[in-house]
């Protein structure tokens, strides 16, 4: 994003500070490779404001390589070290892999393990759960995170159903808010571009249906967390600017950013 977001000769050091005048939130990836030090995650809670949210990835040794057994110790650490954030510290994204049958033989085999791990979270802290086999969103499993009280991660991306299907279906509002990645297709962008420094795939019919979506939510009195990814459509921040633009212009409510920083928010 040098120079196409962040200003030309900018730091790295300083991106996070830029980028907190610009979104009320960002969402951390690199915690998913491993729990970041104590002085990081102190860094990144020191160069954002008041107000402003983390969100941040589980790592992967507890979603993909123990998948939920034998990690409390892990999962300890993690959040004894997002604990600093204090404030400002959003959601915990459980961001499960698909899973093929040498991991789990089915659905239930999944929610039976996921049963026991949920029963055991301090609610201190908020999850939302990203799942990746399609069929095993069943009714069972939505009524497990609501129990929970985990948000469900609604998604866009090709090897799962739309939010319209899954509203057709079941109830995917699980808690209080709601969490959404606009993921789109990674290889298929990347056969396109592999720079992300501006929009290469036109995405307006499906944010629209994101909009209805959204505004759907919101009557409901839940907050919604929203996060763009380069895939989406190929930049980021100018995904998150059309999606706020469309939606404001089609009463989907949107808070305004506080003055001195600029109006173009990530959360909604």
């Amino acid at each position: 994003w040098e120079g196409a977001f962040y200003p030309a000769g900018m730091q790295p050091r300083d991106f996070l500070t830029y980028y907190a005048t610009r979104f009320d939130t960002v969402e951390v990836d690199s915690t998913y490779y491993r729990t970041p030090s104590a002085s990081a995650v102190t860094g990144w809670a020191n160069k954002t404001p008041p107000g402003f949210l983390l969100a941040a990835k589980v790592p992967q040794i507890i979603t993909h390589e123990k998948c939920l057994v034998d990690c409390d110790d892990e999962l300890k650490t993690f959040l004894d070290t997002m604990r600093i954030m204090g404030d400002k510290l959003g959601p915990l994204l459980l961001q499960f892999p698909f899973f093929n049958q040498s991991a789990f033989h089915s659905g239930e085999d999944f929610l039976a393990r996921l049963k026991i791990f949920l029963t055991n979270l301090p609610t201190e802290f908020r999850f939302a759960i990203e799942i990746r086999n399609k069929e095993w969103l069943t009714a069972e499993f939505f009524d497990l995170l609501h129990t929970h009280q985990i948000a469900y991660a609604l998604t866009e991306q090709s090897w799962m159903p739309g939010p319209n299907e899954i509203f057709e279906k079941f109830d995917p509002i699980t808690t209080d808010f709601t969490y959404i990645r606009w993921l789109g297709d990674r290889k298929g962008i990347e056969r396109v571009t592999k720079v992300w420094n501006r929009i290469v795939v036109n995405r307006s019919v499906e944010m629209r249906s994101w909009v209805d979506v959204c505004k759907k939510i919101q009557r409901r009195g839940v907050t919604i967390f929203g996060y763009f990814n380069n895939h989406y459509a190929g930049f980021g921040p100018e995904s998150v600017r059309l999606f706020r633009e469309m939606g404001t212009a089609n009463g989907l409510e949107i808070p305004v950013v506080q003055a001195p920083r600029p109006v173009n928010p990530t959360l909604f």
